[in-house]
């Protein structure tokens, strides 16, 4: 996986047993600028791909909590809070 500006690319859901509440495990080396203030972001077409025939229902959910933001005027799915380990 990796992390840029904030936004993750190649990544996969571990788990998928609840699609509306996507938990995401990176797995990067994160340089300055790459993961500073900020969420992290997943493009909603990977959304779509990890989260399979749920993905339209959870999407809207996941829209409504104001967890889809548009970023380079692509839209992505934001992860608010996470822990650097």
């Amino acid at each position: 996986m990796s992390v840029f500006e904030g936004v993750v690319y190649h990544c996969d859901a571990l788990d998928r047993s609840n699609p509306c509440r996507p938990v995401l495990e990176v797995d990067a080396i994160l340089r300055p600028g790459d993961a500073d203030d900020g969420p992290l972001l997943v493009t909603v077409a990977d959304y779509i791909r990890m989260a399979g025939d749920d993905a339209q229902r959870c999407l809207g959910e996941l829209d409504a909590k104001g967890r889809v933001v548009e970023h380079l005027g692509i839209r992505h799915v934001t992860f608010p809070t996470w822990t650097r380990v």
